[in-house]
């Protein structure tokens, strides 16, 4: 299918997962990325494989893109105008992480998750929907994760930025859906990616504890691949299904918080204790304090 699509912080992780798997599926494909020799290096790797495929190297392009720029999303926007005369899916995928306690966690950390996990998705929404308007509709993918609907404890930042995320995508779903703009949010649990890569953290025992289980070192690690993820993230598209949950455990702990919360808030009461117990060990332990920031 010859579907347009837009995918923000598509030069590594689950965003480079979703290109390959749309390309794959004969979609043109707009890459972006806030690092502009990642994002190009990624075209050039998605083109060489077009090309050994006999397929169209022209199917897939790139752009810089910072979602906290209003000024990146408006270019995105002409480009879009320009090339391809619209956009029939927007990919809010780019997002950083956060680990540790609501009282250790200063301001300014709020302020940069929420800028780019929360804020950049509704800047990616405000400015494409005009063009969803005028073309009679589109769909919309928010990348949000299954911690905000758990909630876990020492992830209040990133809990709150991607609960917003969820709660703009059931408005949209409510308030677009007559206009034929479709929304999809993803609540992927842990799977390996970079994300740790652009974490902070107050305390870097949060942080060791966050690689380890973005890296499946300990219970609750990932169970899928990025390219699993993606697979059953544009499954849900091609469905229209709103919601995509796509790890069974997670669509358990969920269905859990529903049904049964005393049990819910018992285990989640339960592994906060252990997490907290985790945390303490690489700190005695000695660990290196230094945490990589958000690239560029």
């Amino acid at each position: 299918m010859d579907r347009r699509i837009l995918i923000t912080g598509a030069a590594s992780g689950l965003g480079r997962a979703l290109a390959g798997a749309a390309l794959a599926d004969g979609a043109r494909v707009l890459i972006t990325d806030v690092d502009p020799s990642g994002g190009e290096l990624t075209r050039l790797e998605f083109a060489e494989r077009l090309r050994e495929a006999a397929g169209n190297v022209e199917r897939v392009a790139f752009l810089p893109l910072d979602v906290r720029s209003e000024a990146d999303w408006i270019r995105a926007r002409d480009w879009c105008r320009q090339e391809w005369s619209g956009l029939d899916v927007l990919v809010n995928n780019a997002g950083v992480a956060h680990a540790g306690p609501i009282a250790d966690t200063p301001m300014s950390d709020w302020d940069w998750i929420l800028d780019i996990n929360l804020k950049g998705v509704i800047r990616g929404v405000h400015t494409f929907l005009p063009i969803f308007a005028a073309q009679g509709g589109g769909h919309v993918v928010n990348v949000a994760s299954l911690a905000g609907l758990v909630n876990a404890p020492n992830m209040g930042a990133y809990n709150v930025s991607k609960a917003g995320v969820i709660s703009l995508s059931e408005t949209m779903r409510h308030e677009l859906t007559r206009v034929g703009v479709r929304t999809t949010v993803v609540c992927p649990s842990f799977f390996a990616t970079n994300l740790a890569d652009v974490m902070r953290a107050p305390d870097p025992a949060f942080a060791v504890l966050a690689r380890h289980m973005i890296a499946g070192a300990l219970p609750g690690g990932p169970k899928l691949t990025a390219d699993q993820v993606a697979r059953k993230v544009l499954r849900a598209v091609a469905r229209e299904r709103f919601w995509s949950l796509p790890h069974i455990e997670g669509r358990a702990l969920w269905l859990l918080k529903r049904y049964l919360p005393p049990a819910f808030n018992l285990g989640m009461s339960m592994g906060a204790q252990v997490l907290d117990r985790l945390a303490a060990r690489p700190a005695k332990e000695g660990v290196d304090s230094r945490v990589e920031q958000e690239r560029g």
